[in-house]
């Protein structure tokens, strides 16, 4: 096996005599399981990874960073597709031992700790009937996705993850604890807001909760797609059915192939389909009755819809992205999907190599437009929908195929868009500077200057990285 750089013992010791949590080195037989992440393109060897109990522990760890001019990568989830939660010779900060998760059910609010996943929260939160957006894939991380904006199944009934951000914990890379909110660095909150993992290490995060379920009406349907008609009528009934749709309704639409794996009958394996996922944040009589025409579409090849509890809706798409596999993702916000953006997403979508790809459409709408800019750094809440086309794949033989395939299609829609991405889902960043400014937009400026105060040397760069 290749080595990361390694460190002497004399350095390490400068650590290790204050750190409480363990320290993974590469000749340690955890090493290989600690350095790996969820995408299977990823495959980095850090010199060691730190693994903190608590905010001095945190501490520790970034002063020693800095003081060593270590790379410094911060895992929370490790499921970032770019593979920011790794690196190569340098440190991880895994905060995989502080999961620490406080329900205050008459405040309605929840106090999480920077490891934790969103299946993690969802099921404290709803053991009291509460919530708060999250993802649509329970081992997301909170700490990734909220910082990068946090799109998820409650978004138009209560916005982003990071829209219901309301204080934070942070460790910055002059190695000092403070605290985020609304009144106190408000500006850091701001920019906590969608801003990414650019100000330093969150260690704590605190969440406002909202009534939700624990029983909810739940669409997941696949209709057939065999061909084009089929799929653009559908793409069509999405975009005409989201227009009218009441708040309450949160949806993603997705195209594809029927995975040839267990969890699909053998007959329907790699045939096209057009799926429809709704969950309705309400009565669930009055759910089925919102979510009907999403069912009346067409023929189902599978229909898993119902009513179910919402940590079951929070796991729908958890087979589908088993740690290993290869995934390259990326997204454009859309300004309009009329019928010349449908036949052009329709045609790059049946193109795709893989049939363990899809082609994802986002409804942006309800609560997530409504948040001012002076609320949050996120942007991209003008778009009509997000355009996300997702490469997952098995063999590294076909790495370039499916990275191409998602390249040519992102490029070939740009006409339909103002060019900004949602940066949870932007490949491997290659764009670099560039993408930056058109994603953050209006609030790049802003963004700089924060970053210019919190982290004037770019410790924290593996991220949606602003440039100081």
């Amino acid at each position: 096996m290749v080595k990361s750089n390694t460190l002497d013992a004399s350095t390490l010791q400068s650590l290790t005599g204050q750190f409480k949590g363990a320290v993974i080195l590469p000749d340690d037989d955890s090493y290989d399981d600690a350095r790996s992440v969820w995408n299977g393109m990823i495959d980095r060897h850090p010199a060691l990874v730190a693994r903190p109990l608590d905010n001095d522990d945190v501490i520790a760890a970034v002063n020693f960073a800095r003081e060593h001019d270590l790379l410094v990568s911060v895992r929370g989830g490790g499921h970032n597709v770019a593979g920011h939660a790794t690196n190569d010779g340098g440190i991880v900060i895994d905060l995989s031992s502080m999961k620490a998760i406080e329900v205050d059910a008459d405040r309605r609010i929840a106090r999480v700790e920077g490891g934790a996943t969103w299946g993690e929260v969802d099921a404290a939160t709803q053991v009291h009937g509460l919530a708060t957006p999250g993802g649509v894939f329970s081992r997301t991380g909170v700490a990734g996705l909220t910082l990068g904006g946090g799109l998820g199944w409650l978004r138009n009934t209560y916005g982003l993850s990071c829209d219901n951000l309301i204080a934070a914990d942070v460790v910055t890379a002059g190695g000092r604890l403070v605290h985020a909110s609304a009144t106190e660095n408000s500006d850091l909150l701001w920019g906590l807001r969608g801003g990414g993992g650019n100000f330093g290490v969150v260690t704590r995060f605190e969440f406002q909760l909202h009534p939700v379920g624990p029983d909810v009406m739940f669409v997941f349907v696949f209709h057939d797609g065999r061909t084009v008609e089929d799929m653009q009528r559908a793409v069509r009934l999405y975009r005409d059915f989201c227009a009218t749709a009441p708040d309450e309704v949160g949806t993603l639409m997705f195209l594809g192939q029927v995975p040839p794996d267990e969890h699909f009958p053998e007959e329907l394996h790699r045939k096209p389909y057009a799926a429809f996922g709704a969950l309705y944040v309400g009565p669930v009589e009055e759910g089925k009755q919102v979510l009907q025409p999403l069912l009346d579409f067409g023929t189902p090849l599978l229909d898993f819809s119902g009513v179910m509890p919402y940590v079951e809706v929070q796991q729908a798409f958890d087979a589908d992205y088993p740690d290993g596999l290869r995934y390259y993702w990326k997204s454009l916000n859309l300004t309009r999907l009329d019928d010349d953006a449908i036949e052009r997403i329709v045609e790059h979508a049946r193109r795709q190599p893989s049939p363990f790809s899809t082609t994802d459409l986002w409804h942006v709408g309800g609560a997530v437009t409504r948040v001012g800019p002076d609320e949050s750094a996120f942007f991209g809440r003008e778009a009509a929908f997000l355009l996300n086309p997702e490469a997952n794949w098995i063999d590294a033989a076909d790495d370039d195929a499916n990275v191409q395939w998602v390249r040519r299609f992102v490029a070939e829609m740009a006409p339909f868009s103002d060019g900004s991405r949602y940066l949870n889902f932007a490949g491997f960043q290659e764009e670099g500077d560039a993408m930056m400014q058109t994603s953050f937009g209006a609030h790049y400026a802003r963004l700089e200057a924060l970053k210019r105060r919190y982290d004037p040397d770019n410790l924290f760069r593996l991220n949606q990285n602003i440039k100081p």
